[in-house]
């Protein structure tokens, strides 16, 4: 019998009454080890081989990050607006639920990416993310300053509101407001995109998976931070070092197999329609 960890923000509308229609399905087909609808507990000893998620892109990246090193197939309920990550409808996780218990349904791997933040005073503290990771001044800071360095080779410095470094999952979230790339989700890449650069020549590149990138805050006004997929928060200050590389876990995402990755662009991204150009008299 399956070992099932049921999390979501219970919070948010319908995420409560969803759970319980959830834990009556589960029952006597499955094993509830935890069922944690605040989000808050830590997974990573949690002995389980499926995570239940309930509710939107958010609470699955919560989810990848608690996880750590335990890393367990993840399947999204949608209870949320958007829905990249959590495209399954509970409708549809009704209907497909024996093949997701049974193992048979496809699982994406997904690149996550390790960060290591060593401060000025010594400090040394090592998180995970799914999306990205940023470095942005506050809301009324000056611009900031942020040497790039890619494997130990200085690349460039960027001038202006922070900048992102992205996994191929995370291309569709910050980056691409940003103006940086889509990549297809299965990629073994990293995009760094500058936030409103000073200069106009320092655009979004897309790098190997392999590289190591270190972020170095040369200037920073007093509410310069970090941020990791746009959930959890720490200070930056001058002189701090943001190291960024490939983490040894991936994020393993059950695709129910119900769309392609082109399906959810273009009906997120609203790429569905032909461009309109007006009366041409043809």
């Amino acid at each position: 019998m399956k070992r099932i960890i049921l999390t979501g923000d219970g919070r948010r509308p319908k995420v409560g009454a969803v759970a319980e229609e959830v834990l009556g399905l589960l029952e006597g087909r499955a094993d509830v080890v935890v069922a944690d609808l605040a989000l808050d507990r830590d997974l990573q000893d949690v002995d389980a081989d499926l995570a239940v998620i309930l509710g939107g892109d958010g609470a699955i990246l919560s989810t990848a990050r608690r996880l750590g090193s335990n890393q367990i197939p993840a399947i999204g309920v949608n209870l949320g607006k958007f829905g990249f990550l959590a495209g399954g409808s509970l409708v549809e996780f009704r209907e497909h639920l024996d093949d997701v218990l049974s193992g048979t349904c496809p699982v994406s791997h997904r690149m996550m990416l390790s960060c290591t933040v060593e401060h000025q005073d010594g400090e040394v503290s090592t998180h995970q993310a799914l999306n990205d990771v940023v470095v942005s001044r506050g809301a009324l800071s000056r611009l900031i300053t942020v040497g790039l360095v890619v494997d130990g080779h200085r690349a460039t410095t960027y001038n202006g509101d922070g900048v992102i470094v992205s996994t191929p999952t995370g291309s569709t979230a910050h980056s691409l407001s940003a103006g940086g790339p889509v990549l297809d989700p299965v990629l073994e890449a990293v995009v760094i995109t500058p936030i409103c650069p000073h200069t106009l020549t320092n655009r979004p590149v897309v790098l190997p998976g392999s590289v190591e990138i270190a972020l170095y805050t040369e200037s920073a006004p007093v509410d310069t931070g970090l941020t990791l997929d746009g959930q959890t928060y720490r200070d930056l200050r001058e002189g701090d070092c943001v190291r960024i590389r490939r983490s040894e876990q991936t994020f393993q995402l059950i695709d129910l197999g119900l769309r392609t990755y082109y399906d959810t662009l273009r009906e997120k991204l609203s790429w569905g329609g032909s461009p309109n150009y007006g009366d041409r008299g043809d």
